[in-house]
This record gives C-alpha cells, structure tokens and sequence, in this order.
C-alpha cells in the first residue's frame, strides 16, 4: 500500500501533516486519514503529491522504489 510512501515521503521532507493538506488544499484532518488508510487517496491527490514531491506515480504507488521522476 501507498500508506508508508505518503508518511516517508511526508517525514523525509520534514514536513507536518498540516503543510501537506495546506499543498493539497484540504483539512488536516482529511488528509490524516489518507495517510492512516482510513479513506482512499484521490487520484487527482496523488498526482499533486507526485509534483510536489517531485517523484513518479509508480514510487507513491510502492510499484518501484526508484525516487526519481520519469524523464
């Protein structure tokens, strides 16, 4: 699952949950819950999280542990 990716990739940055929402536009309350599986990411969600980490889909997706956007 996608969960440990968003947490990762949350704490790697140093960032609270709170800068994510803000990024995403959401409470944070609503984006702790994607992140604990407690609701569905959103696709749209997932691409924004992609940009803004600057990573791939796939990586967010645990379908490759490659950190590096496709050129």
């Amino acid at each position: 699952m996608y969960l440990k990716r968003l947490k990762d990739l949350r704490e790697d940055n140093d960032l609270k949950q709170q800068d994510v929402a803000n990024v995403l536009n959401i409470k944070q309350q609503q984006y702790s819950l994607y992140e604990t599986g407690k609701r569905d990411l959103p696709f749209e969600l997932a691409i924004i999280l992609a940009k803004f980490y600057n990573t791939s889909l796939d990586y967010i997706a645990e379908l490759t542990n490659n950190k590096e956007k496709y050129k």
